[in-house]
């Protein structure tokens, strides 16, 4: 009996076993198909163009490899992108911008690139340009790029200061904003007015964020051509450095047990661009205030903590450009030939009041009535402003 018993209990047993197993073995065929998701295809990466032409030929030929450009346990790539006003080629395409009095200025060279190139035409209701200035400045710097090339893109153009100032805002016409930092040349007065710009630039939705200082000229019919030469959803980070190498910094944001971090950045006062697909992804050390924060972890300036984010957090090469230009380069090296073809150009300060771009085309202002030579640069590309003088070239039939 307890023989028989014991049988039982194991057929039983077994009998559950086959069971469950085939049980098991149903379930996935009541279950709902799974939907193939395509996971988001890897950026082209970008190779360095050969050697360039130019006045800056140890700068250039330090650009061709980021020395000691990697940081330690990320595997980031040393290569480094560049973008020259040299070795031209033509590029298919049409601008967003027309240029202005019938003139033409010639196709950007841009970098060779490994995979496709990307086309996306740039309008400049796309770009919003921020820039930076103090309320001492009003009068000596803003009213000259109000008179100027902000004249041409009032709604794009944000100004970003530290002080009210009615008169300006009512003669310009443009978007003043009070970001009520210091007034102070200080790295926690920089960074606390590029954390504004850069909330400004989320909340506006447009495609790219461009900052440049108040002592820059921005020819927009290169920045439209050169924004078009990529896609505003892709990781770009566009600029000039001020260094020929990487910055080094402490590392105070990673636990990875690292010490210290290299990276390029690009000077602010060149001016350099952003993708909004880039900088949505910035948004976890520069938003709502956590820019000044991060900047305080490694104790740098505010261009320096852009690049810091860019380049060793979120492991996104500087593209390198030369089309962007600061005070502290030797702006009389630049060939004027090749002034219309630029980015942004800039002007000596007090100290070097003669560091101004060559003009090498006729007609304009003198330099006693232009010193900084923006208005001549801008009466040939705006040739009918209104202020601008009539030669003879320029006068319409």
């Amino acid at each position: 009996m307890h023989i028989a018993s014991v049988g039982v209990s194991k057929l039983c047993f077994l009998i559950s076993v086959a069971f469950c197993s085939l049980l098991f073995l149903l379930i996935p065929a009541f279950q709902p198909p799974v939907h193939r998701v395509d996971l988001p295809r890897p950026r082209p990466q970008v190779r360095p163009t050969s050697t360039t032409k130019g006045s800056d030929s140890a700068f250039k030929s330090d650009l061709s490899t980021v020395a000691s450009g990697s940081m330690t346990g990320q595997g980031k790539a040393t290569e480094t992108n560049v973008i020259n006003a040299d070795n031209q080629s033509p590029k298919t395409g049409t601008d967003s911008l027309r240029v202005p009095g019938g003139g033409s200025v010639h196709p950007l060279s841009v970098g060779e690139f490994a995979g496709p190139r990307f086309h996306d035409p740039v309008e400049l209701k796309d770009i919003f340009i921020a820039v930076k200035t103090t309320r001492k400045y009003h009068k000596s710097r803003l009213e000259l790029l109000v008179q100027t090339w902000i004249s041409r893109a009032k709604s794009q153009t944000y100004i970003f200061t530290d002080g009210d100032d009615k008169e300006l805002q009512v003669k310009a016409g443009v978007n003043i904003i009070n970001t009520n930092c210091s007034a102070a040349h200080t790295r926690q007065a920089l960074c606390c007015k590029m954390s504004v710009e850069y909330d400004k630039f989320i909340e506006s939705q447009k495609k790219w964020f461009c900052h440049v200082d108040d002592d820059n000229y921005v020819v927009l019919p290169s920045l439209l051509r050169l924004l078009s030469s990529y896609h505003h959803s892709q990781d770009v980070y566009l600029g000039r450095p001020s260094l020929d190498h990487p910055v080094e910094a402490a590392e105070r944001v990673k636990s990875d047990g690292s010490v210290s971090v290299k990276f390029w950045f690009a000077t602010g006062g060149a001016g350099f661009c952003i993708s909004r697909g880039l900088a949505l992804k910035m948004s976890p050390w520069a938003s709502l205030g956590n820019f000044i924060s991060t900047a305080e972890k490694i104790r740098l300036p505010d261009d320096c903590t852009v690049g810091y984010i860019i380049e060793a957090l979120l492991e996104v090469m500087l593209t390198h450009t030369l089309l962007f230009h600061s005070h502290l380069e030797n702006l009389q090296k630049l060939p004027a030939a090749t002034v219309l073809q630029q980015v942004t150009l800039s002007y000596g300060g007090f100290e070097n009041r003669r560091n101004v771009v060559s003009i090498g085309f006729t007609g304009g202002f003198s330099l006693i009535e232009d010193p900084t030579r923006f208005k001549t640069v801008h009466c040939h590309l705006y040739p009918e402003t209104e202020w601008c003088p009539k030669s003879s070239g320029q006068q319409k039939n």
